[in-house]
């Protein structure tokens, strides 16, 4: 065997390794193979080690995200208040939607919310692809990067969310208790979108195609969610399977409580139902420990081929 094809010289071994097989030369130096998967407890231990780095990175990218333009990060702000107002137009003056109090916040917590969303699958779905070189170059958790991309858009979110309640509370809407409802809501948020953006990195990795097709996909869920009308209003003479699906939409989960902890009179139902705490605690384990194991499975093979 040439020295090309076997630059440490593991077949001809001498001295005291003489005699010794590859294998046994391997064992006995403790070599490893290149890029090899480490156990889960090591992933995350490793990826705990670098959370500084998780957390410098998604602040670059942010900063840089709106470098070249003129409004700058003014446009974290300005993009969702846009669709708010192209939605009130469309939904809320021409087609109407009266049967629901403060229709302005309750749209503008939809948008913000499904656009929290939407942005870390799509950021998640080109995490890998997009950041090849860097993945090549240095040694680090992979999952890492989904993980930055998540906290970016949650960057953006809170930013937004100081816009929120000042549009809330000109809707007349005064501060209660439930207010501090938000913060674990956001939480089981951040962990639903890391897990599905973890699924969707690994997707994306090995199917550059989806990240074209994901628009659509979010399109038409944001369609199905709620975002800008009542789903309780509209199939209640739908199918009870239809029903349960509408329930059980983690995207409406999290609008629901959110809506409902900036106006607890949650369209009249003065409470919402104690299982749409359950589902969203149950929809934000579920998606990130799945998520997190799924990612990890392919981590030896991100930036391969």
């Amino acid at each position: 065997m040439s020295t090309l094809s076997d630059p440490l010289n593991l077949s001809a071994p001498r001295g005291a390794d003489a005699g010794l097989t590859p294998k046994q030369l391997v064992a006995k130096y403790g070599l490893t193979v290149s890029g090899r998967r480490p156990g889960l407890a090591q992933y995350i231990k490793d990826l705990w080690a670098r959370r500084h780095f998780i957390v410098s990175f998604a602040t670059a990218r942010l900063v840089a995200q709106y470098s070249t333009a003129k409004l700058g990060q003014v446009w974290q702000v300005v993009t969702p208040l846009l669709n708010c107002i192209v939605y009130f137009l469309v939904f809320g003056l021409i087609l109407g939607n009266k049967s629901i109090p403060n229709y302005v916040p309750w749209l503008c917590i939809g948008v913000f919310i499904f656009q929290f969303i939407q942005s870390a699958v799509q950021s998640g779905t080109r995490s890998i692809s997009d950041n090849l070189g860097l993945i090549r170059a240095l040694h680090f958790p992979r999952a890492a990067l989904p993980i930055a991309f998540t906290i970016i858009q949650l960057q953006q979110l809170l930013i937004s969310m100081v816009v929120l309640v000042g549009i809330v509370l000109a809707s007349g809407i005064m501060p209660a208790v439930t207010w501090t409802l938000v913060v674990p809501t956001l939480l089981l948020l951040c962990l639903f979108n890391t897990g599905i953006a973890l699924v969707m990195a690994r997707i994306g990795a090995k199917t550059s195609d989806m990240a074209q097709l994901m628009p659509f996909i979010l399109r038409t869920w944001m369609y199905l969610s709620g975002v800008f009308y009542s789903i309780e209003g509209n199939i209640k003479s739908w199918p009870r399977w239809i029903q349960i699906i509408a329930d059980v939409n983690p995207a409406s989960v999290y609008m629901d409580l959110i809506r409902f902890a900036f106006d607890p009179t949650d369209f009249n139902r003065g409470a919402l139902p104690p299982h749409v705490w359950a589902i969203g605690i149950a929809w934000a384990l579920v998606a990130f420990l799945l998520g997190f194991v799924y990612f990890w499975k392919a981590e030896e093979q991100y930036g391969r081929g």
